[in-house]
């Protein structure tokens, strides 16, 4: 059995699992040929008590080392498969308008650039942004936040970055904020004032950068508003300096450093993350054979958003193959914003990963839970179950793992459990 939890009374049992992804057994990101050992348990069982995982194991073995109360739920699978909650380490959840009118524009063949250009991208985020009220941005985000839930994400990091000034990132942030204090899925929050020059300081660069160096990141660590904080380190947006010197002062104010990499342009930013010992290292299309070594010297997570590559419309993709067998750790996430991947469900990421970027179920599933929670320095609480971390777990309708990123396009999640309380039932949120 995977932990003893006897004399313990437990306040939920899931019994009769067909095959139970546990991802227990090691410590910190898997890499290499660790990203396809999954812990699986046949014929399994989870015992919760307090939101944390009791007992795991065969459903023999847990339900002899538990007892249970007049209380306790138990749960049938139905020899189902269960998995922990996913985990969304990459996400622009919060912002106040779409903008299909630019997806319309990509497939008449206009690029990333020549939108940007024309008034759209980041920019056009930014200006709808600051204009909208933060009840706005409250309701849009909580509706997006639920989506994310109800398809089996438990964990979610949002970034801010579509402000751009000190009022409005503020705004977004405490909306964010807000959200984690009130929602029943954990968010972390990133702050990203240097997603993009706004067009105030586009003749300015440099004083934008000492901006968000003396005033806005002291600001957003007084009020203790964000876990990282994130740059657009490529080629146009921020130098590999200018990006060091926002992140340095980051840290010095509490603020673990993350950054978009090579995404467009091998650019060194995968270097500049190992050099920082960045939480992560995302997108990573362009990232080349020197990045890929320094992030696995160094241990950086690579989380890789291929629903951005698809929307673009990019015929290259993250080189997720070769990351893993230099030794990156490799996770998964939505990149979920109005812009270049309006979706909510990783479970289409996961599709993507196996059917694109060619990594098996086993490696997709580990990216999208111990990996994705690595990305978020969260993996010893989320990401696995194993006595002691927290019951997040997704009952999933197929008897078969790889079925997971095989059926794609539907909602597989049966039910969603969250600190040992069912949340999700159905794929319709709990009442």
């Amino acid at each position: 059995m995977r932990g003893r939890a006897t004399n313990y009374v437990t306040d939920l049992i899931i019994r009769n699992i067909g095959q139970l992804i546990t991802m227990d057994g090691a410590e910190g990101p898997r890499v290499g040929p660790s990203m396809r050992e999954l812990g699986l348990v046949e014929g399994g069982a989870v015992a919760s008590g307090n939101g944390r995982v009791l007992a795991v194991g065969t459903e023999s073995e847990v339900l002899a080392s538990v007892d249970t109360g007049p209380d306790t739920v138990v749960i049938d699978a139905g020899d189902r498969v269960v998995t922990p909650g996913l985990v969304d380490p990459h996400t622009h959840a919060v912002f106040a308008a779409t903008r299909e009118g630019e997806f319309a524009m990509r497939i008449e063949g206009r690029s990333y650039e020549e939108i940007a250009e024309a008034g759209g991208g980041i920019r056009s985020s930014v200006r709808s942004l600051r204009r909208a009220t933060a009840d706005l941005l409250r309701e849009n985000g909580r509706g997006t936040v639920d989506l994310m839930l109800e398809h089996g994400t438990t964990t979610v990091e949002i970034k801010s970055g579509y402000g751009l000034s000190l009022e409005s990132e503020l705004k977004m942030l405490r909306v964010i904020s807000e959200l984690a204090d009130t929602h029943v899925v954990d968010i972390v929050p990133t702050f990203l004032g240097a997603h993009e020059f706004p067009d105030e300081w586009r003749d300015d660069r440099e004083g934008y950068v000492d901006h968000l160096i003396d005033d806005m990141i002291p600001a957003v660590a007084a009020e203790e508003l964000a876990r990282f904080c994130d740059v657009f380190c490529e080629e146009g947006v921020f130098t590999v300096e200018q990006s060091r010197r926002v992140l340095t002062a980051a840290r010095a104010h509490g603020m673990e450093p993350k950054l978009h990499a090579d995404e467009l342009h091998s650019f060194g930013a995968a270097e500049l993350a190992a050099e920082l010992g960045a939480a992560s290292a995302d997108h990573l299309v362009r990232v080349s054979d020197e990045g890929m070594a320094a992030l696995a010297a160094s241990g950086v997570v690579a989380v890789l958003l291929p629903g951005t590559t698809l929307s673009l419309g990019g015929a290259a993709f993250a080189p997720a193959r070769r990351l893993i067998d230099a030794g990156v750790p490799v996770a998964l996430a939505t990149d979920c914003n109005p812009g270049s991947s309006m979706t909510e469900s990783m479970q289409i990421i996961l599709a993507l990963a196996s059917m694109v970027l060619r990594m098996t179920p086993e490696e997709a599933l580990v990216a999208a839970t111990v990996n994705a929670a690595a990305a978020l320095r969260a993996e010893n609480v989320v990401g696995s179950l194993a006595p002691g971390r927290q019951c997040d777990l997704v009952i999933w309708e197929v008897d078969d793992y790889r079925a997971i990123p095989y059926h794609y396009g539907v909602n597989l999640a049966a039910a969603v459990v969250k600190r040992g309380s069912v949340v999700v039932s159905r794929g319709s949120l709990a009442a």
